[in-house]
């Protein structure tokens, strides 16, 4: 594992808000140019505002070879709906798992040294179809092992990855948590209304069982849907919501990285990103 490497061009499809430039940051690992493919308008300002020499190209179906020089490194993690156990598991038929092959596609037309592919876990079958057409099988990693976060996530790369030195996570939730009296937690308390529906039963328990943090040390999933309010992302003995920093705490990402956009944007986009350190670790196996 080495630290300062320097490679070329970066081409990341599926940007977002840019947690690939952040973890490459956190590996030490310098590029020349970062290509970003995304079409979110929130997504692309607050990349703008931390890393403003991004070069953003657009949608990723108008992507060719012939405007992009040589890429060392090919980074995305394609829509993951369509695979989800979480969702309706509609696999290669939702429109937006096939972008998938946007990312096969161009893999193929750029040939990068490099290339990391980001997803949910799913049924061993779509997996397979992935694996074959990547040409690797992928990695499991949890962000638990980086930050007290539990966010399962399939890795497929060609990045020769050190998976017997992932240094020891000691952070605990409340750690990341803002301070009770910070004033700033104040519009994401629970109201009398979200607290009697959070005690409702659900398949027989109340839905404080699902979806919340027990402050047990590690936080439950970030989703896309926390920007909804209960039953998501709320800390039960807290009686509240998580705060957008503690989101970005929780995903490795710096405090307020996304305060240029709404709460609802940021709550999006941090439920949608990757894990900053799970890809930093990744990264560092960079030659």
């Amino acid at each position: 594992m080495n630290n300062n490497i320097k490679i070329g061009n970066v081409l990341s499809l599926f940007d977002g808000m840019s947690c690939g430039q952040i973890g490459l940051d956190k590996a030490d690992v310098k590029y020349n140019k970062y290509y970003a493919s995304e079409i979110n308008k929130y997504a692309i300002q607050v990349t703008q505002k931390n890393y403003p020499d991004t070069i953003q190209l657009g949608t990723v179906t108008d992507i060719v070879k012939e405007q992009l020089p040589e890429i060392d490194l090919l980074i995305g993690g394609s829509p993951c709906q369509g695979f989800s156990f979480a969702g309706d598991q509609l696999n290669f038929d939702d429109p937006r798992s096939k972008l998938f092959f946007e990312f096969v596609r161009l893999k193929n037309e750029l040939n990068p040294k490099y290339f990391l592919l980001e997803n949910v876990r799913m049924k061993q079958e779509y997996q397979d179809v992935i694996t074959e057409y990547l040409g690797v099988s992928p990695v499991e990693l949890n962000s638990r092992e980086f930050v007290p976060h539990n966010r399962p996530r399939l890795y497929w790369t060609n990045i020769p990855l050190d998976l017997l030195n992932i240094p020891a996570m000691t952070q605990k939730l409340e750690d990341v948590l803002l301070p009770d009296a910070d004033p700033r937690l104040e519009k994401f308390m629970l109201s009398e209304k979200a607290k009697a529906y959070m005690s409702r039963l659900r398949n027989g328990k109340p839905r404080w069982e699902f979806h919340t943090n027990k402050l047990q040390g590690v936080a439950a999933c970030l989703t896309a849907n926390m920007y909804k309010g209960v039953p998501y992302g709320v800390i039960k003995e807290k009686m509240r919501r998580l705060h957008p920093i503690e989101c970005e705490r929780l995903q490795g990402v710096p405090d307020d990285y996304t305060n240029s956009v709404s709460t609802t944007q940021r709550l999006k986009m941090l439920g949608n990103g990757w894990t900053v350190n799970a890809v930093a670790h990744i990264f560092k196996s960079i030659t």
